[in-house]
């Protein structure tokens, strides 16, 4: 329904051709602003309102520090069943912090969540066959734990905005509410983080849909194709700001296979859009402080040029 209305607006009503650079570009701005905004209002409301029927301990007993590598492998496989867009995962991981889970085990959710889903496995399977529909499910749960426990272990808890951990102290307090107090402060909640993120999102989205319109799919072929040994991280740098979700990107992973790039290539650079967009890093610049939005982004994409490098040498 909303792709349809996003082509109303600009196909019909603004009168744009289909398949033009601009049109694509708005057509995609206009999809992915209302599909973003549905996503995080619906997830934020609704997180929300399980926070006031959970207590944080609750949450701390199944992802406690104690339990540190089990609850790393936890937060990722909870992502295979929240197939969110990198962006909308970004209030349940603030929701993770706020209710007292580890800062590693949350960004194992993260990474895991756009990353790894029934979408892209079902998908997967269907185009390339199950074999490499597991690689990548395999791979991408490897690199969502690795890198959640390797942040943990950096202790960077300090380099989280101040207002999350200020949030988490407010919050604490809500105990016992009625069905109707819990949806007014959901209510409550989600209009104040949305007032916070939105120019992050529309800032975003905007990058996305003018990349999306006017970069030629042939150019990351031409840049990391077959033959050059820096293949790899060029499909890697390419990927963060070709900001997709899986859905939308295995189709161009289908093509840039039939055009010969190798299988690692296309796994990493497949990677690198669902779980490090540029509108993920726009957002989470809202809730991170600088140095641990780079370590974040360095420690995935290091992990996903290793998955790459070593796919391409055994497949």
């Amino acid at each position: 329904m909303l792709k349809s209305f996003a082509d109303y607006i600009a196909f019909s009503t603004l009168g744009l051709v289909p398949g033009s650079r601009f049109g694509e570009a708005l057509d995609f701005f206009i999809y992915d602003t209302l599909k973003i905004f549905l996503l995080l209002t619906t997830i934020i409301y609704v997180v929300a309102i399980i926070r006031t029927s959970f207590p944080p301990e609750k949450t701390k007993c199944m992802l406690s520090h104690k339990r540190e590598y089990v609850g790393n492998v936890l937060a990722a496989l909870l992502g295979i069943v929240t197939p969110f867009c990198s962006c909308s995962a970004v209030p349940l991981f603030i929701g993770f912090v706020e209710s007292g889970v580890p800062l590693g085990v949350t960004f194992s959710f993260l990474i895991s969540s756009p990353m790894v889903n029934e979408v892209a496995l079902i998908m997967l399977w269907g185009l390339f066959g199950w074999k490499i529909a597991l690689i990548y499910i395999g791979t991408g749960l490897v690199v969502a734990i690795v890198a959640g426990i390797v942040i943990g272990k950096l202790k960077m808890e300090k380099y989280v905005q101040d207002y999350v951990w200020e949030m988490q102290v407010g919050t604490a307090e809500i105990v016992q509410l009625s069905f109707r107090e819990k949806l007014r402060y959901a209510g409550t909640y989600t209009r104040d983080l949305l007032k916070k993120i939105w120019p992050y999102v529309v800032v975003g989205v905007g990058l996305g849909a003018f990349i999306h319109g006017y970069v030629p799919e042939d150019f990351l072929v031409r840049w990391a194709g077959p033959g050059n040994p820096f293949a790899v991280p060029i499909a890697v740098a390419l990927g963060v700001p070709l900001y997709s979700n899986a859905a939308g990107v295995i189709p161009i992973v289908h093509a840039l296979m039939e055009k010969g790039m190798a299988i690692g290539t296309v796994l990493a650079f497949m990677m690198a859009v669902t779980a490090l967009s540029l509108p993920e890093a726009i957002i989470l610049k809202n809730v991170l402080k600088n140095r641990l939005l780079a370590v974040f982004f360095g420690i995935v994409a290091t992990a996903i040029i290793c998955v790459g490098y070593l796919f391409n040498a055994i497949l």
